[in-house]
């Protein structure tokens, strides 16, 4: 759990600030023997306007299930434990009233004040169908540079 209290106020701002990937390039690592077993590839990020802010963005995915994916961004303060300000899921399972449909988490200061985690709180998105989909809506929506994800195409009826 979070030690500090994040303002509604202070996690618009982590989330609109320009942001760069220092590593580019990460690659895969498979993990077969985790369970669920997955591949995962993470990245480092900081602001551009202030290179000492620091984020970790990661992509995972199910090696058994396709709908089973999630991205998301943390905040990394220094001397405070790290706080995950959005995850974007794929389909896999339920959420609350959202049934096996893609939706993201995002932080918010109502869930840190009543002692939950963070980014408890989730709604259903027609944004993204696929990992890489919800990458280039997590890029999109944090402003990260360096990064590059197609969009999934909309599906035709």
């Amino acid at each position: 759990m979070n030690a500090r209290l994040y303002t509604d106020g202070e996690l618009t701002a982590l989330r609109s600030m320009p942001k760069r990937i220092t590593n580019p390039g990460a690659r895969w690592a498979e993990k077969p023997k985790e369970k669920p077993a997955h591949r995962q590839r993470n990245f480092q990020a900081s602001g551009q306007q202030d290179g000492e802010v620091r984020f970790s963005v990661y992509q995972r995915q199910n090696l058994n299930d396709d709908s089973d994916f999630s991205c998301g961004i943390a905040y990394l303060p220094p001397r405070s434990p790290s706080l995950t300000l959005a995850r974007y899921n794929g389909p896999s399972h339920e959420h609350g009233d959202i049934a096996y449909r893609p939706h993201i988490h995002r932080a918010s200061e109502r869930a840190i004040t009543a002692g939950k985690k963070p980014e408890s709180e989730a709604e259903a998105t027609s944004r993204f169908e696929t990992l890489e989909g919800a990458l280039a809506c997590l890029i999109e929506d944090f402003h990260l540079a360096e990064l590059d994800a197609q969009h999934d195409q909309p599906r035709l009826l």
